[in-house]
């Protein structure tokens, strides 16, 4: 990142850099204290002392307010500094293009697990037009399973107040609302739990702190989940008529036939990382794939775990081909076998004859696997993050996020810089695209032409597709022109099918040619969609088979609900639980619902298996019961599938644990019930 750069798009940003005195004041006091501007995901704290913080300021200036403009997610109010007075504050300052602040994550929530004296809270500044959007934001938290509040800073105040300079980086407040320290990077779990308990050990005998965790109303429970969520990247195997889709919220991957019917499903949809048969195997958020038809295998980017997965269709196993599932901190100069190689966020693959090369996102650079040997290299990028062109191993790339090949060229859309470029002959050179700060939506000549953040890349007929993520459109690439144009999308945010030009995508992440259409990942919107470049329509795939689907599997969106206690009479034999939808939504009566029920105490509660009935409009089940005088909670685990009547292929899961305490007594009511709405 260039730092000139940078300050003219934070100076524009920022209203032309008119803040308040104070918050001038506050910055250069920050600044002052700062041993100098780096970009955080190059820096190395290997050497920093034990406990030591950048930018240490001990609490001498009290933390400034959180601007009321910003806008809040994960919570159903706005929050000032002082309702967390007591608890140690950790700010996060983030944008979801950045690979950097994904890595940090689970830091931050390991921090959030073991502290309930910490609350966590992103601020989203956003780099990219795209990402300033509320909405935007919202799907990158649900995405993310990010479960602490979130404001959407887009005028860049609150960084400006504390004189940031780079993401991700990070502000310590005391409990009295002091500013402790600030840092930069990833890899920060040690130095921030050693500064959180040193904090908490201080604050202990004032009186002040505040030991009770609070809990946040979080995204992901008020809005409906797809049967696909989030999907991330597309392969096809033309001969055998299938469509791998990297389900990649659901852990799992996805075959499909070109006409929606579910063909195959890879991985037990937990969050993990686990090698071995199809239904027990586990990933956790895979992203790019590989299909080799000479060999039945598909290879997968596990982006989360940081590896990378062989598929075997016959086996019917998955195992790891390359990383140790221990994210690499750095680039890397040299390779070596594959399992025993760590690796950072590979995003995307493809193959290259015996090559497998790979996008590895988190280094900025891509790689090569050898799929005979299992030995892996560098195939091009130093890992400093830029746009640099020239011999491969000392060009610059920006987190290359999609690959595609002409069987000469490695193509690859280098997100970061908003620019597709190539790798031929040993040379990395640029098609489009020009610095990391240089997007935006332009057709025309590719020396002057923008994009912003693409994620996709496909090459086919000489031509090169491009998911141009950010401005929601398919473009298409004439190398030989030296020109490209917009082929699907409106560039609005949305979902619509229709003529290609009027239609609406939401972050496109990829897409691929199968059987004369483009298939498509429409990622926030949770949908494959279909481009038929003779027609020039798009049209949603709409998917059947639902029954092979196991909605018991996922656990990430659990609703957990506490109902009230219901007095019961001991003469009740049955619970029942109803499940209305709301008018214009319908059960899904081919998928696979779940429903199951469990008793704190049998003695005082024995339940049987429930019995559905599927009615228009609602749901119902009973289960047989035998209760006794006591008390006893009952927990019952509800997956649920609907679909909106006028749109078959818009389907959802009702996902949900309710916690129901019972009271049995001679005089209780005549019924154990359960209602739930959706």
């Amino acid at each position: 990142m260039q730092k000139a750069d940078f300050e003219q798009i934070i100076f524009k940003a920022s209203g032309k850099g008119l803040m308040r005195l104070w918050r001038i004041i506050f910055s250069v006091l920050f600044v002052l204290l700062s041993p100098g501007i780096n970009y955080a995901g190059s820096l190395d704290f290997a050497d920093r002392e034990e406990g030591e913080m950048i930018r240490r300021m001990d609490g001498r200036v009290s933390a400034p307010e959180f601007p009321g403009y910003a806008e809040w997610i994960n919570t159903d109010r706005k929050f000032k500094i002082s309702d967390f007075r007591g608890k140690v504050v950790l700010l996060d300052f983030w944008t979801y293009c950045c690979i950097n602040c994904m890595h940090v994550l689970p830091d931050l929530k390991r921090l959030e697990e073991k502290y309930p004296e910490l609350v966590v809270i992103g601020v989203h500044s956003a780099k990219f037009t795209g990402e300033r959007d509320l909405e935007n934001i919202r799907e990158a938290v649900v995405r993310y399973d990010i479960e602490h509040p979130v404001i959407n800073d887009y005028r860049f105040e609150l960084w400006n107040s504390y004189g940031i300079r780079a993401w991700p980086s990070f502000v310590l407040i005391d409990p009295a609302g002091g500013v402790f320290g600030m840092a930069s990077g990833e890899g920060l779990y040690d130095l921030f739990d050693r500064n959180i308990s040193r904090l908490i050990s201080e604050f202990e005998s004032t009186g002040l702190l505040n030991r009770e965790r609070i809990t946040f109303n979080l995204e992901k429970f008020s809005q409906p989940r797809g049967v696909l969520s989030y999907p991330g990247k597309l392969e096809a195997d033309p001969k055998g008529a299938r469509l791998f889709i990297s389900d990649s919220n659901n852990n799992r991957l996805v075959v499909v036939h070109p006409d929606g019917r579910i063909l195959d499903l890879v991985g037990s949809g937990e969050a993990g990382y686990r090698d071995g048969p199809f239904a027990e195997a586990a990933f956790f958020r895979p992203q790019g794939m590989a299909y080799d038809s000479a060999r039945d295998v598909l290879y997968v980017a596990d982006t989360e775990n940081h590896t990378v997965r062989k598929v075997d269709f016959s086996s019917r196993r998955v195992s790891t081909v390359l990383g140790t599932g221990i994210q690499a901190r750095g680039p890397a100069d040299k390779g070596g076998p594959g399992t025993a190689t760590a690796v950072s966020s590979p995003w995307d693959l493809v193959l290259l004859g015996d090559e497998l090369i790979i996008a590895m996102a988190g280094s900025h650079q891509l790689w090569s696997l050898n799929t005979v040997n299992g030995e892996a290299r560098v195939f091009a990028g130093s890992g400093r993050e830029d746009i640099v062109d020239g011999p491969a191993r000392s060009a610059q790339l920006a987190q290359p996020s999609g690959l595609t090949t002409d069987r000469r060229a490695v193509y690859f859309a280098d997100s970061e810089v908003s620019a597709v470029r190539k790798v031929e002959n040993g040379r990395v050179s640029t098609l489009v695209g020009k610095g990391l700060f240089e997007f935006g939506d332009l057709d025309g000549d590719l020396e002057e032409a923008k994009l912003q953040h693409p994620l996709g890349i496909y090459y086919h007929k000489g031509n090169i597709y491009v998911a141009d993520t950010y401005n929601n459109k398919i473009k298409l690439i004439d190398p030989e022109a030296r020109r490209i144009r917009t082929i699907v999308g409106a560039g609005a945010s949305g979902n619509k099918d229709g003529t290609a030009g009027e239609a609406l995508l939401n972050e496109p992440n990829d897409l691929v040619f199968l059987l004369g259409k483009f298939y498509i990942t429409d990622t926030n919107n949770g949908l494959i969609r279909i481009y038929d470049p003779v027609l020039e329509t798009l049209e949603t795939l709409s998917l059947t088979g639902l029954e092979k689907l196991n909605p018991a599997g996922f656990s990430a969106y659990v609703n957990k609900l506490a109902k009230p206690v219901q007095h019961v009479s001991v003469k009740v034999k049955e619970l029942v639980v109803t499940v209305t939808l709301k008018p214009g939504l319908e059960i899904n009566k081919e998928a696979p619902h779940y429903l199951q029920a469990f008793s704190s105490d049998k003695n005082i509660i024995r339940l049987e298996k429930f019995e559905f009935a599927l009615k228009d409009g609602r749901f119902e089940a009973v289960a047989p019961v035998e209760l006794a005088r006591g008390e006893a909670v009952i927990t019952i685990e509800l997956g649920l599938y609907y679909c909106k009547k006028e749109k078959t292929s818009m389907c959802f899961i009702e996902q949900a644990v309710f916690e129901l305490p019972v009271e049995i007594s001679g005089s209780g009511r005549g019924r154990l019930e359960l209602l739930h709405k959706i």
